[in-house]
């Protein structure tokens, strides 16, 4: 089987050396295998997306010296598969309801006599109402109908835990489709053979698991690398100050010269 990869980005804002070293990492593992490299443009949430970023992010990857294979695609022109994956799950009793505001869940979570942090099910059992709501798995219920799942990262064997990532939202009140159920549909519908992103994601890909399980879809590999970090050894973000690709680019900066340092583990 052809290897395939992705870098999915969502055009929210400009991107950093953060996500070049992510998209670096997913163009270099499908070339070394004579595989393929896609770019997906993840522009599903309309209240912060913006055109002006798909041109910059467009610009940046090219600035880095990659090329990628196929057009490039954008979730919202995919909304009808979303809605499709959306109702199947319906139909097999497995979501909910929920009008919770983002401070009333806060305060559920934040309530001493449990230290929870997930959401608590507030509304799994509530009446239908005629209110804004999204779309929620009910988690254990999805992971009685699948059973055990296991997945692989960087070739070992993960035993799924869903159940520690709670009710998660599959379609939000502002927006068609979470990123747990676009993504999950994209990369199968894609052929996406290896999902190279992030450490930071890796308990979402429990989530994934049963989402591909309850989808009958095809199941990938994963392989979650360590993220870029500050002096302060955080997670490298805005706070620390360091330039987007694209100011760099408009700097004047050789973007080859940023990979080479990227690929070499130098920041």
């Amino acid at each position: 089987m052809s290897v395939v990869t992705r870098f999915a980005p969502s055009p929210t804002g400009r991107l950093h050396m953060g996500h070049a070293f992510s998209a670096l990492r997913a163009h270099d593992f499908a070339r070394e295998r004579g595989g393929r490299f896609l770019l997906r443009i993840e522009d599903i949430d309309g209240t912060r997306s913006r055109p002006e970023h798909v041109a910059t992010i467009i610009d940046d990857l090219r600035w880095l010296g990659l090329k990628w294979d196929g057009e490039v695609v954008c979730q919202s022109a995919r909304l009808d598969r979303y809605a499709a994956a959306l109702e199947h799950l319906r139909e097999m009793g497995l979501l909910y309801r929920c009008y919770c505001t983002r401070a009333e869940i806060a305060e559920a979570l934040s309530a001493p006599h449990d230290a929870v942090a997930v959401y608590p099910g507030t509304c799994r059992h509530a009446p239908v109402r005629d209110a804004p709501h999204c779309w929620r798995l009910d988690m254990a219920a999805a992971v009685a109908r699948c059973g055990d799942l296991s997945w692989s990262d960087h070739g070992q064997t993960v035993a799924n835990a869903a159940l520690a990532q709670g009710d998660v939202v599959l379609a939000r009140k502002d927006a068609p489709a979470s990123y747990h159920l676009a993504v999950t549909v994209d990369d199968a519908a894609q052929g996406v053979t290896d999902v190279v992103r992030g450490r930071d994601l890796f308990e979402a890909s429990h989530v994934h698991r049963v989402l591909q399980a309850l989808l009958e879809l095809p199941v990938p590999r994963w392989w979650h690398h360590d993220l870029l970090t500050g002096e302060d050894g955080a997670r490298l973000a805005k706070r620390h100050g360091a330039p987007t690709l694209a100011a760099m680019r408009e700097a004047g900066v050789d973007g080859g010269e940023v990979a080479a340092r990227l690929r070499a583990g130098v920041v």
